[in-house]
């Protein structure tokens, strides 16, 4: 039984929580499901929880590289396919329907990431995560002010890079 001060059931039940907002944007028959996508990550990150902001943070990158490398193995089964048009959403989280999409989204968040690593890690916890921009903030260790800056830039740019504008 968890005491008071355990923090695992807390960071689990969030967690849980994450991994089914993220799967529930993934196409119908997906072979993952949350619990097993948050058992991954939690193996991934290796159970230190005594810091909850940076657990959460090594947790959503653990499920980010997941969903990625799940896309591709379903990729490299398909061999190719068309590219999709995809632009963010008003509410600031990705719907991620294909596993094209997700890839093209973390292609496009490395190259963010040369030009502005802050504004590329803000975007990741926020769309991968499923992060607000000030949970976005605390796990990586900026001000409010900082992440909502880094938010909007990632955001523009990687809308012109999905758009096909950005070929950094």
């Amino acid at each position: 039984m968890a005491t008071p001060a355990d923090p695992f059931p807390a960071i689990y039940n969030e967690l849980r929580r994450l991994a089914a907002v993220r799967l529930a944007a993934e196409h119908a028959g997906h072979t993952l499901d949350a619990t097993a996508l948050v058992h991954e990550a939690y193996l991934r990150v290796g159970g230190d929880a005594a810091d909850r902001s940076r657990f959460m943070a090594a947790a959503a990158e653990a499920m980010r590289r997941i969903l990625i490398d799940h896309a591709r193995r379903k990729r490299a089964g398909k061999r190719g396919g068309a590219a999709r048009r995809f632009s963010l959403s008003e509410a600031d989280r990705i719907a991620v329907p294909e596993a094209d999409v997700v890839l093209d989204v973390d292609d496009a968040l490395g190259r963010l990431a040369a030009e502005d690593p802050g504004a590329a890690e803000v975007a990741r916890l926020r769309l991968f995560a499923g992060l607000t921009v000030d949970e976005a903030a605390a796990a990586a260790g900026v001000s409010r002010a900082t992440a909502y800056r880094d938010w909007a830039y990632a955001r523009a740019w990687l809308t012109d890079a999905l758009a096909g504008g950005v070929t950094t």
